[in-house]
């Protein structure tokens, strides 16, 4: 795992190369502590950069940027190409190796785009990655990312005139180093920021800069400064595809097991320590359980503790890691201990990103790079299992509403609405009691009342999926960008409710949210986190499943279960699903009172002229008073705020 970066520019003019670069790499030194490198062309106008966290070919011969044996192409890398032994001996085969230079999976990649061109070798690659790479003979610039978007990649235009340059680069630190960086916030992105907690899709909290999406091309021609994008795979037509002849339960299980135990066999390549994070549940038990059959030693793995038995999922962990016979680490961490990362979250972010779940992600991490320098992970089991509840609630809903007719539908809902939500607490409180830190009556019916009006599916899922309903009233003359959530919705084929649900939040949620969260917190510690479950030949036979071999009655990820259950007893499992919850409602009227208050003071948001004052105001007032709780919406504001003190130059809005 690395980090990448670089830019193009019109030859003959702009900045020196070396001062440049060295600033843009300097400025994502975290992600590569063991090595680095730069190489440039002044005459062609091009810049790479490389920081090294070195996990395979530990020598010399895996420095990058590295040049392809022809000498045609020149590449700098972040990830992991796990089948490129395999892709090694194909070249050989076909007379098409040149004489290795090392062990690298980059050496492999280059060789492979040498014989077979770029999105031929991209298709026959398992793995993890973001790069560029630079085409001597067509003068041409191209950025890559694996097909689930595990590994990030910005880039985009900046500057004018002769200074103008193209910057890409893994974090969008290493694009405000360069001089030509521009750091116009984009209002879209803020209401963005406010409804996902995240900017989402194709977008970054800078106008004229663009995340490479998940299994995507980027090729720029030098001369003509054209731009062209492809998809070499399309994880939204995988997901509508018609699905094959369904399989007997026990050919599904054992295809998905033996997919499994390839995935985890190649994620365990390494040439340095080596582990796992465990939190007991579904998705890191099965891995971790995998690993250990494949391991002939013990296999480290990791978990947080949390004092409140509520958020506490370290028992669970203990008793899975005591079966399986792993070597276990936890480490119990109090609410002092997770606030005291918020100040690291606006670096370590580098835009505004607002899921809470991010603090113990980062404390995890922090732990295991203790002990190793690569951890695997079970994100995208939810996704790709039906792991959240939402899926089923929303279609049971549905199914409830269908014989009411969508005007009535929206009218009592607006009726509902209309009625104060603390009102209705205050009538119904007896009756439904609230549990510590969750929202009041009031608000889940407004909540509840709110679902009811969606007219489709589609709204009805990105409401639920919205922290803040309305973002556009709290961001002064913005408006949201055009969305897969919204307006440019991705085929549906013959996705029944539940699975159209899990396609959407695999496109977005997953990629935007989970992985983005794991990769800024692993990487601000130096540490490689790899995913086995969202190798492309599991996800691809996940979809291929029918629905009810994720959904069975109300058991969730029902394949993948039987799976665990062949190594894990099922009682060390069943529990109601916990995650990486922290009470940001309840710390804001505590601990993190005075914090909050100082980026919601009113001054202060009119002065910078991002947030509608009186509103965010107003919502404070009513979560400090308890008549609301407004701790996830006032989270988004916060993180936005908290992000503006690091940058150098505050624009005004």
């Amino acid at each position: 795992m690395c980090g990448i970066t670089g830019y193009l520019w019109t030859a003959g003019a702009g900045p020196a190369p070396d001062p440049t670069i060295e600033a843009m790499m300097s400025a994502i030194a975290h992600r590569g502590p063991d090595s680095q490198g730069h190489w440039s062309d002044t005459e062609a106008g091009i810049a790479f950069g490389h920081l090294r966290l070195a996990i395979v070919d530990l020598t010399p011969a895996g420095h990058q940027p590295m040049q392809a044996a022809s000498g045609r192409y020149v590449l700098t890398f972040n990830g992991e190409i796990y089948n490129h032994q395999d892709l090694r001996v194909e070249l050989e085969a076909a007379g098409k190796a040149p004489p290795w230079r090392g062990n690298s999976d980059t050496e492999t990649l280059l060789a492979g785009i040498d014989a077979w061109g770029l999105q031929e070798t991209l298709t026959r690659c398992v793995g993890m990655f973001a790069f560029a790479l630079w085409d001597r003979k067509t003068r041409t610039l191209s950025l890559a990312r694996d097909r689930m978007g595990e590994k990030p990649l910005y880039y985009g235009w900046q500057g004018r005139g002769e200074a103008r340059s193209f910057l890409f680069g893994s974090e969008l630190k290493a694009l405000r180093a360069h001089p030509a960086f521009e750091g116009e916030i984009a209002p879209a992105s803020l209401v963005e920021v406010l409804r996902h907690g995240h900017v989402a899709e194709d977008r970054s909290i800078y106008a004229g800069i663009a995340k490479v999406r998940p299994g995507q091309i980027v090729t720029l021609n030098a001369q003509t400064r054209e731009m062209e994008t492809g998809l070499y795979w399309d994880g939204a037509a995988v997901a509508a595809a018609a699905k094959p002849a369904r399989m007997s339960d026990v050919q599904a299980v054992d295809r998905l097991e033996a997919l499994l135990l390839d995935a985890v066999g190649q994620q365990m390549m390494s040439d340095v320590p080596l582990g796992a994070f465990l939190s007991g549940g579904i998705d890191s038990s099965t891995v971790v359980a995998l690993m250990q059959k494949l391991s002939d030693t013990p296999v480290h793995t990791f978990s947080i503790g949390f004092h409140e038995a509520r958020y506490d999922e370290a028992d669970f962990a203990r008793a899975v890691a005591a079966h399986l016979g792993t070597h276990h680490t936890d480490l119990y961490v109090s609410d002092q201990d997770l606030r005291d990362v918020i100040p690291l979250l606006p670096q370590m972010y580098d835009e505004p990103f607002a899921d809470s779940s991010q603090i113990p992600t980062y404390l995890v991490s922090k732990l295991a790079r203790a002990h190793v320098t690569v951890s695997l992970s079970g994100d995208g089991g939810d996704e790709l299992f039906c792991g959240y509840g939402r899926y089923a609630h929303a279609a049971k809903l549905r199914a409830k509403l269908a014989a009411i007719p969508q005007p009535l539908r929206s009218l009592g809902g607006t009726a509902i609405r209309g009625l104060p939500a603390r009102g209705l607490t205050a009538l119904l409180s007896g009756l439904i009691p609230t549990p510590q830190g969750k929202e009041p009556i009031g608000q889940r019916l407004h909540r509840l009342a709110n679902y009811a009006k969606q007219p489709d599916l589609e709204t009805l899922h990105r409401t639920m999926v919205s922290v803040w309903r309305f973002p556009e009233a709290a961001v002064p003359g913005a408006t949201q960008a055009p969305s897969m959530l919204a307006e440019a919705l991705p085929p549906r084929g013959g996705l029944g409710d539940i699975e159209r649900m899990m396609q959407l939040d695999m496109l977005t949620y997953m990629v935007d949210d989970i992985l983005a969260k794991v990769d800024r917190a692993t990487m601000a510690v130096a540490l490689e986190s790899r995913a086995p479950l969202l190798d492309h030949r599991v996800v691809e036979f996940a979809w291929a499943l029918p629905e009810d071999m994720k959904l069975r009655g109300d058991q969730t990820k029902w394949a993948l279960r039987q799976v665990l259950y062949r190594h894990v007893p099922p009682e060390l499992i069943e529990r109601p699903k916990m995650g990486f919850e922290v009470p940001i409602g309840l710390w804001l009227r505590g601990g993190l009172k005075d914090w909050a208050a100082a980026l919601l003071d009113p001054t202060r948001l009119r002065r910078e002229g991002y947030f509608d004052a009186a509103l965010i105001g107003r919502m404070w007032q009513e979560h400090l008073s308890e008549r609301f709780n407004w701790g996830p919406q006032l989270w988004c504001v916060l993180m936005v705020q908290a992000w503006l003190e690091t940058l150098p130059e505050k624009k005004s809005g």
